[in-house]
């Protein structure tokens, strides 16, 4: 059992790859916003890499423990510390009953979101085929909703012993969260010359759009723009030209509502009237959730259909045990 002392900004149980299959539904997978950190955190715990784990975001979580576990936080720079006492990211280590374990406010650079992974996972109940919080629906995870003080979250059974603390993650496979991002993606589906300019990609492809304040597990915003727009209405879709009949939205997708691009992310919405001009690949995504509201940059790259698969095996294959050396 894990009891929740603070709860902190938003904390939630989460589930990877998250509740797949029902955007016809109206329903985004939800999931984590980093599921690069959020896999390697339960591997360095021992768990298959989608077990269902926590998403900390921006930082604040206290919790106490009241068994022996091996526990992992991987993500930004939370400054985790146990019983006081600093505990190294990125790596496993053991927690006995009794133990506080407390993750700091994140740093003005290193991120936006950590993930705490605890041996045999949380046992929550599935819904809908997972455990992952959609906090939109409020449903999933611990009881549809994040953290609060006083929760107690049951936890898996788990082999006892430490044999699992002191792995770590190879030091070269640890990203680096700055505060200017490059992000990998593929144009369309609705772009040029339809429905933007040449002229409108090549501006979006160069620019480096500053990340709004307003961002959330629904939509990351970017800065607006003054578009020059391949059409002078949406026709029977609207007055402005990014207007068009509802469509259902890709996951990660960039959404242009309007002026303002934003992208669609973990718990977006599944379907609406905007263009989307790009939309971002796999092994792009986990970026998206470390972007910091108010303060990062991001520029996009574009990518292949072929480029685009080469960087997704390549990251899903750095999430083994190969990637994993020991400490002690």
């Amino acid at each position: 059992m894990l009891e929740v002392i603070e709860g902190g900004i938003q904390t939630t149980v989460q589930e990877y790859p998250g509740r797949v299959g029902y955007l016809n539904l109206g329903t985004y997978p939800a999931g984590p916003m980093d599921h690069f950190a959020f896999r390697i955190a339960n591997l360095l715990a021992g768990n298959a890499p989608g077990t269902c784990a926590l998403e900390v975001t921006l930082g604040g979580l206290k919790a106490r423990f009241n068994e022996r576990r091996v526990v992992s936080v991987t993500g930004a720079a939370m400054q985790p510390t146990l019983n006081g006492s600093s505990v190294p990211m990125w790596q496993s280590f053991e927690v006995k009953p009794g133990d506080l374990l407390a993750l700091g406010m994140v740093k003005a650079a290193g991120g936006f979101r950590s993930y705490l992974a605890v041996s045999g996972g949380f046992d929550v109940p599935e819904y809908m085929g997972s455990r992952a919080t959609f906090t939109v629906g409020g449903f999933g995870g611990f009881q549809g909703r994040g953290l609060k003080k006083a929760d107690r979250v049951p936890l898996n059974p788990a082999s006892a012993g430490n044999k699992l603390a002191g792995r770590r993650l190879r030091k070269e496979l640890i990203p680096s969260y700055a505060a200017e991002w490059e992000i990998e993606v593929m144009r369309g589906p609705q772009a040029d010359p339809d429905y933007l300019t040449a002229e409108d990609m090549d501006l979006f492809f160069s620019k480096a759009w500053k990340v709004d304040r307003n961002s959330n597990r629904m939509g990351i915003r970017l800065e607006s723009h003054k578009w020059q727009w391949a059409r002078a209405t949406g026709g029977v879709a609207g007055g402005h030209p990014s207007n068009i009949l509802d469509n259902g939205y890709a996951v990660w997708t960039v959404n242009i509502c309007g002026d303002q691009p934003i992208i669609l992310v973990a718990d977006g919405p599944s379907l609406g009237g905007f263009i989307c001009n790009a939309t971002l690949v796999h092994a792009s995504t986990w970026k998206a959730g470390q972007l910091v509201p108010g303060r990062d940059l991001v520029r996009f790259k574009e990518v292949t259909i072929e480029e685009a698969i080469s960087l997704a095996r390549r990251l899903d294959a750095s999430v083994s045990e190969r990637s994993i050396e020991r400490e002690y």
